[in-house]
């Protein structure tokens, strides 16, 4: 958009004046136009909005929803972290699988009210007004209120069973649930007469928001649209089962009722499923520092032993009753771990690589180290130059066996920084 932007001004700057003024003329034309085309549609949607204002004058839902998402929006504008920061969306509540799954299942509420930037409120907004002054005044302020929500939470259940570690917010799949109520008085209107029968004009006018939403929610590069979809199915068949209610001036609490059960049902069902997600950031994060710590600790010793202030033996006490317990601890605590997201499969699977080829290359190293320093006992039987002889293959062949092992321990080392290389601590996708 900018850089269209700067095209244009280039282009009006080397322009001459008689195309500066056959340009203004075309702009002219074309907002005239405009405007003729917003008042014949306003004067032909009239009656409609007319009787839609008899049924109710106000549509409080749509305009506390509208209100709430401002508001929300302004609040993490204003606050600590950027605001399509995953971690600063997560802290106002938006969905995380992890945090949802494991006791948080508010989020499923409260990320309908949180958008990652102003462009995507703006256009969840824009398509929300317009279509909720409408359809809230069809259907019925607490049903078009029940299904938003409703549908919503559904929702955000498709968002974390497709994809359980991503940060899933705002406010477009509860509007795709609208839609869908919306299109299904849209099929009513053509075999049941109302007096609330949407006509072409107001079809025409909810039309350009309504192809700005799909377009921006196709193309925003976040979740797939499976929960836009759902939701949006998930509306439809609300409304074909709301026809007589849509005709009312109140709604049918029958229809409506069971409508709600079997959505919340469904909810529940999907929530018991999903329960559980686990959240494999921190132990992955406790690998890496157990590699950060060890290190560094076992380098400073071996400085000190090099001095001649430090035994090998006591080279070998430190791996084992100090580095080698960490990560036996972090390989227990990664085998524990239930319900890991197929994103961070593979993440597991290369930290128990990683603690099994470090714990390897430790032992190796300690056992090397004793072997080291272990003196070679001469075999009292035999004496003379053949006993020496003897004795000194023996001494060499321990020498290459304990070089032997030290250089296993130099190979496991490098294999297990190969794979921690792949350990980069898991990041959460933006909205």
């Amino acid at each position: 958009m900018f850089g269209l932007l700067i095209v244009a001004g280039v282009a009006y700057s080397r322009a001459t004046e008689e195309q500066r003024a056959l340009l203004h003329q075309l702009l002219r034309t074309a907002a005239a136009r405009a405007i003729e085309v917003v008042a014949r549609n306003r004067r032909e949607c009239e009656p409609f909005l007319d009787t839609l204002r008899a049924r109710s004058r106000f549509a409080p839902g749509t305009t506390a929803i509208v209100a709430l998402n401002v508001i929300v929006f302004a609040l993490i504008l204003f606050g600590p972290g950027a605001t399509g920061n995953p971690e600063t969306l997560v802290a106002w509540g938006a969905n995380f699988g992890p945090r949802t799954t494991n006791g948080e299942w508010w989020r499923l509420v409260a990320s309908l009210f949180i958008h990652s930037g102003l462009i995507p409120l703006v256009v969840n907004i824009a398509a929300l007004a317009q279509l909720g002054l409408v359809l809230e005044r069809i259907v019925g302020r607490v049903a078009f209120a029940a299904i938003y929500f409703l549908v919503g939470i559904l929702a955000s259940l498709v968002g974390v069973a497709s994809h359980p570690v991503t940060v899933s917010a705002g406010a477009s799949a509860a509007i795709a649930g609208l839609y869908g109520i919306l299109f299904a008085c849209g099929a009513w209107d053509r075999y049941r007469p109302s007096e609330t029968a949407i006509p072409l004009a107001v079809w025409k006018r909810l039309a350009p928001s309504a192809a700005l939403f799909l377009l921006y929610n196709a193309g925003d590069g976040g979740i797939e649209m499976k929960a836009e979809l759902a939701a949006f199915l998930a509306g439809f068949s609300s409304g074909l089962v709301l026809p007589r209610t849509i005709a009312e001036h109140r709604p049918e609490w029958r229809p409506l009722g069971a409508i709600a059960a079997v959505m919340v049902t469904v909810a529940i069902g999907a929530a018991i499923s999903l329960r559980g997600i686990a959240d494999v950031r921190p132990e992955i994060a406790g690998v890496l520092d157990i590699e950060r710590r060890t290190v560094p600790l076992y380098r400073a010793a071996e400085a000190r032993s090099w001095k001649g202030q430090f035994a090998a033996t006591a080279l070998a006490d430190l791996i084992e009753l100090k580095i080698m317990p960490e990560l036996e601890a972090a390989r227990a605590r990664l085998a524990a771990l239930h319900g890991v997201p197929r994103e961070h499969q593979q993440l597991i699977a290369a930290a128990v690589e990683y603690v099994r080829l470090r714990s390897e290359s430790w032992r190796l190293r300690a056992e090397g180290l004793r072997r080291t320093v272990a003196t070679l006992r001469r075999d009292t039987a035999g004496t003379g130059t053949a006993a020496d002889a003897k004795w000194r293959d023996r001494a060499a062949t321990e020498h290459r066996v304990t070089q032997v092992m030290l250089g296993r321990a130099e190979q496991a080392e490098r294999a297990s920084l190969e794979v921690l290389q792949r350990l980069n601590p898991p990041s959460q996708v933006s909205p």
